[in-house]
């Protein structure tokens, strides 16, 4: 048993990975699913999709590898997180679609409670703003919209989970209701200083709190999965929201370091160690991990369009078939024309937090074609990580990252987006060895609590640089080029 299967379950795909005794990736599988967009600004998944590709791409994984449920030790679990699900108890059927963390529609009850002054309390309890992208303005919202959810709640007939939640429910076929400290922290309800889900905010938002799961360490025992979907029963040890857990897939274990994932968004999180740290430019204050019944705290900022961008590109204009053209397209583009995207399709996240706002093009002239807005989709991703990257470097004394940011996720691939990234940050940007840092940090959980892998220092030793992008950029053009993103965004958020 010196194998670990680390569930991925993303926005876009679900992902099943084995690692070896070394922590080594070995053995994969991977399913897109649909996106449903009922209306504008807002976004769902079908639960059955999730539940149906993680175990399809599970039990891909392990026929990879010709492993039986003997080989496995644990299994990790890393999910979108913020994403709401509500489930009958008796049958764990969904009563709605899953509301993605991308979705917008509560955006107006999320005004109303900041009009009535909610918003210092709900920031003082949980670390985080009053806005749609929370899931507990989604779960109030399912509760308000679906006939006779209310009811049911207040009878105890419902649970509620993020996707984590809903995936240990149906793994141990409904014996276990439980999350992890890290994706509590992302719901709106739960109080990352005592340990607890609030009450005063459940009682604001009419949630009952015997819906709520039970909330443990991000290495803890979350049950097993059930024989009739493997052969054989394995147990969950391991539990932690995608960006909390390419965190410590990252190895940033230490106070001042800072990690950013380019997944669908991109979310940059910066260790703040055993102190929760308030942000003065609307950051996010977060939970990064807990361990043995200590929480350790992050600044978190949160970009809600970065892969995203590139699959408008290919589904969106079809001018790319794969995402892996866009850099090829980009490197076409004349370096005359200065266009600018605001990929504000769902709003825009920190440190601007303005959920109406929506996407935005500028600089377009007769020469405009694909290769200029691949290579404005790609700089996109840049703008908005340096305007986290200031927010952060203005919040941490001494510096965000120490002048150092660590990379990961499917966009890092692409070395031509790398090197624009360090050469508008004006700092140094190190891609690792694995780049699969979110699943790793999923597994490394469930092998740390089973035995299997090492402790924090030993894990973090091994973390590998596979290659680390300069700046580049002449100063004055970097300078003239943000300048013109600030003036873009700026313009995007007068337009309602």
């Amino acid at each position: 048993m010196t194998h670990i299967l680390s569930i991925d379950q993303g926005t876009t795909s679900t992902r099943a990975i084995v690692f070896d005794a070394a922590m080594r990736p070995a053995f994969s599988a991977q399913e897109e699913f649909a996106q449903h967009f009922p209306a504008s600004g807002w976004v769902e998944h079908d639960p059955e999709d999730l539940w149906q590709t993680t175990v399809a791409t599970c039990r891909a994984a392990l026929d990879q590898g010709g492993l039986a449920p003997s080989d496995i030790a644990a299994i990790g679990i890393t999910n979108q997180r913020e994403t709401t699900v509500v489930w009958d108890r008796k049958t764990g059927k969904a009563i709605h679609n899953a509301i993605v963390w991308q979705d917008r529609r509560t955006a107006d009850l999320c005004a109303r409670l900041k009009a009535a002054g909610h918003e210092p309390m709900v920031t003082a309890r949980t670390g985080l703003l009053l806005d749609p992208y929370f899931s507990g303005t989604k779960l109030s919202w399912i509760l308000d919209h679906v006939d006779g959810a209310r009811a049911r709640a207040a009878a105890g007939d419902l649970l509620f989970g993020t996707v984590d939640s809903y995936l240990i429910w149906r793994l141990t076929g409904g014996d276990v209701h439980a999350t992890d400290a890290t994706n509590a922290a992302r719901t709106m309800l739960y109080d990352i200083h005592q340990g607890t889900w609030s009450a005063e905010i459940c009682e604001l938002l009419d949630i009952p709190l015997a819906m709520l799961p039970d909330v443990r360490d991000s290495a803890a025992d979350f049950g097993s999965a059930t024989a009739d979907l493997f052969g054989a029963p394995i147990p969950i040890r391991g539990v932690a929201g995608d960006q909390q857990a390419a965190t410590i897939g990252q190895a940033c274990f230490e106070p001042g370091m800072l990690k950013s994932t380019y997944g669908t968004g991109c979310f940059a999180l910066l260790n703040t160690g055993a102190s929760p740290v308030a942000s003065s430019n609307r950051l996010l204050t977060t939970i990064a991990y807990q361990l043995e019944g200590r929480p350790t705290y992050a600044l978190e900022g949160s970009i809600f369009i970065a892969g995203a961008v590139v699959q408008w590109l290919r589904d969106g204009l079809g001018i790319i078939d794969s995402a892996f053209q866009s850099q090829a397209l980009a490197e076409t583009a004349d370096p005359e024309q200065d266009l600018i995207l605001v990929p504000a399709f769902t709003g825009l996240g920190a440190p601007y937090w303005q959920p109406d706002c929506r996407g935005a093009v500028f600089g377009l002239t007769r020469g405009t074609g694909p290769a200029e807005f691949a290579r404005a989709a790609l700089e996109s991703v840049g703008f908005q990580t340096r305007d986290l990257w200031q927010a952060m470097t203005a919040d941490w004394p001494g510096g965000a990252g120490g002048g150092v940011l660590r990379v990961d996720g499917g966009m890092t691939a692409s070395d031509w987006t790398m090197q624009f990234l360090a050469d508008i940050l004006d700092a140094p940007v190190d891609r690792p060895e694995i780049t699969e840092t979110t699943a790793l940090g999923a597994a490394w959980l469930a092998g740390m609590r089973s035995g299997v892998y090492p402790g924090q220092a030993e894990f973090a030793a091994t973390w590998a640089l596979e290659r680390r992008f300069e700046p580049a950029m002449d100063s004055a053009l970097r300078d003239r080029r943000y300048a013109r993103w600030q003036q873009a965004v700026a313009a995007a958020m007068t337009v309602v």
